[in-house]
This record gives structure tokens, C-alpha cells and sequence, in this order.
């Protein structure tokens, strides 16, 4: 049987899995991201230990946190450029693989990869424009357009986007290396940390963090929606657990938005046009299937 190989590269785990189709998963595993050397070998050799006995690998797609080289032009194509994690910069993602494994790899980020499963599979099949973001260690977004992964010069960073920022109401600098004030810089999972001095996930459902961070999460999706237009936004990351947080960011996005766009999905109370990941966690892993199988 042939197999589709799929990774879902983070900076804390990468989860490898393959299966027949993208939503038929034979064999999985998550592999702790720590050095690139013994990570990879270790992803490689699950790859190894699932083909044989008539089974054999067709394709791998990765789906990679970043920022990443996907100018097939470069030099340096397929790399890691200046990523958060230490040790990971100028770090290779597909020839390591295509070589030990003998396959074709495809690379996108891991947003971009995700907004792919779901369009493939997910809250998204039917639909033409969807965007998809994620909320936690860091805020990055990516999507589908006329079928087509988000691509320019580089890939979306949606994460660094400038949003106002009322430092009466909010007077935490921000926590961005780079912009401090970004979107990232005040609405991630270590921006909420920062300023309250809590982790997310012990703040309380009436706590302010959470009408602070929709707020924000508001002011980023309405800049995105003026700009992609997309049918549908899915919101997911470790920060969108708060099951709460959704509904907030629903009733904060008509505000920036300002009645100005008519159109009847953006009337109303939202809840069919921002919407979680219809493949849960799974939106991943399930792109980085799908991106091997359209490779193939």
C-alpha cells in the first residue's frame, strides 16, 4: 500500500503520522523538537519503521513552524531563517528527508498547512478564500486563495501586524523581540503571561485578560478580513482552548469593522463565519497529509 507521510513541525514537539489518506491515519507519533540532528533522525526513523511489508511511502508534506525560505529560486530554499527556537536557524527541512526517505517533500508553514487541511477537510471544504490563525507561544496566520496556499515574496506573518495600542487601557510594553507591540507582542499566550502574571490557563472566564485579548484578537481579524476578504476565519491554537474567548472576539470584530462592510456573513451574530478548526487539533497534521498527497 502506498502512504502519505505527513509532519507537523513546532517548536515544542514534531507530530509525524501517515496514513492512506489524509483522514485515514495508520500510525502517529509526537517526537519532543530539540536539537535539529537528533530530531529529524528521530522523525526519519518513524518514517522508516512504518513502510515495508508491502507498504511504502509516496510523498511528505511538512507543515513547519518558522519564518522559512520557500523561494525555489533560493539558495537556501527550504530553510529555516531566523526562527525562535535556538539552534534551528539555516536549518535544512526537506533534503534530510527526500534523501533518507527517497521521496518528494513539500514545505509550508505550519498555519499555512493547517488553513490547507482545513479547506481540504475541514470548516472550510466548499469554500474558496478561507483564513486561518493560530493563537498561542506565538500568533501567525496563513490560508487558501483560489485553491492556492498564501504566497509572495515570502509567507503571511500575520502575527506582526501593528494594532492601536490604548496604553492607558493596557500599559504592558508588549513582549515581541522584534516590534514589542505587534499583534503577537500583546495577544500571545507568553503576552497574556507577561502582563498578568499567570498563565492563561489559570486565569478565570470573568477574568479582564480575556475581554483584553479579544479585543485584540478583533482588532487583528478585521485588518484581515478588510484585506483577504476570506468567506470563512478559523481561529485555533492553545489560547483559542478558552472556550469563552471565541464568543468574545464575535461580538469585539463588528467595532473595528464599523458597519462598513455589508456583506450578510459579517451581519449578525458571526457565529457561522468565525469558527473554530473543524479538525480540531488535527488541522495540522491532516494539512501536512494533504499537502503530500497534492504533491503527488
Amino acid at each position: 500500500m502506498e502512504l502519505l507521510a505527513g509532519i507537523e513541525a513546532g517548536g515544542t514537539k514534531f507530530v509525524c503520522a501517515v496514513g492512506s489518506s489524509p483522514w485515514e491515519i495508520k500510525a502517529r507519533c509526537r517526537i519532543p523538537t530539540t536539537t535539529p540532528g537528533e530530531t529529524i533522525d528521530r522523525a526519519i526513523a518513524f518514517f522508516r519503521s512504518t513502510s515495508g511489508s508491502g507498504d511504502r511511502l509516496r510523498a511528505l508534506g511538512i507543515g513547519s513552524f518558522g519564518p522559512l525560505d520557500l523561494d525555489p529560486d533560493s539558495p537556501t530554499f527550504g530553510t529555516m531563517t531566523t526562527p525562535p527556537k535556538a539552534g534551528w536557524a539555516d536549518v535544512d527541512l526537506i533534503h534530510p528527508f527526500r534523501h533518507s526517505l527517497d521521496v518528494p517533500v513539500a514545505l509550508d508553514t505550519d498555519v499555512n498547512v493547517a488553513a490547507f487541511g482545513e479547506w481540504r477537510h475541514g470548516a472550510a471544504r466548499d469554500l474558496d478564500t478561507v483564513l486561518y490563525l493560530t493563537v498561542g507561544t506565538g500568533i501567525g496566520g496563513g490560508g487558501v486563495i483560489h485553491g492556492q496556499r498564501m504566497r509572495g515574496l515570502s509567507h503571511p506573518e500575520m502575527g506582526h501586524i501593528r494594532i492601536p495600542h490604548d496604553e492607558d487601557r493596557d500599559p504592558f510594553p508588549g513582549c515581541c523581540p522584534y516590534h514589542l507591540d505587534c499583534l503577537e507582542g500583546l495577544a500571545s499566550g507568553p503576552a497574556i503571561e507577561q502582563r498578568w502574571h499567570a498563565s492563561a490557563e489559570v486565569l478565570a472566564d470573568d477574568h479582564p485578560a480575556w475581554s483584553l485579548e479579544a479585543h485584540y484578537l478583533a482588532l487583528g481579524i478585521s485588518t484581515f478580513i478588510c484585506v483577504i476578504s476570506p468567506q470563512r476565519v478559523i481561529v485555533g491554537g492553545g489560547v483559542m482552548r478558552r472556550s469563552a474567548l471565541l464568543g468574545k472576539i464575535r461580538q469585539e470584530v463588528g467595532g473595528p469593522l464599523g458597519g462598513y462592510l455589508q456583506h450578510p456573513s459579517l451581519l449578525g451574530d458571526l457565529d457561522t463565519y468565525i469558527v473554530p478548526p473543524g479538525l480540531g487539533e488535527d488541522s495540522g497534521i491532516v494539512g501536512a497529509l494533504a499537502l503530500a498527497q497534492a504533491t503527488t
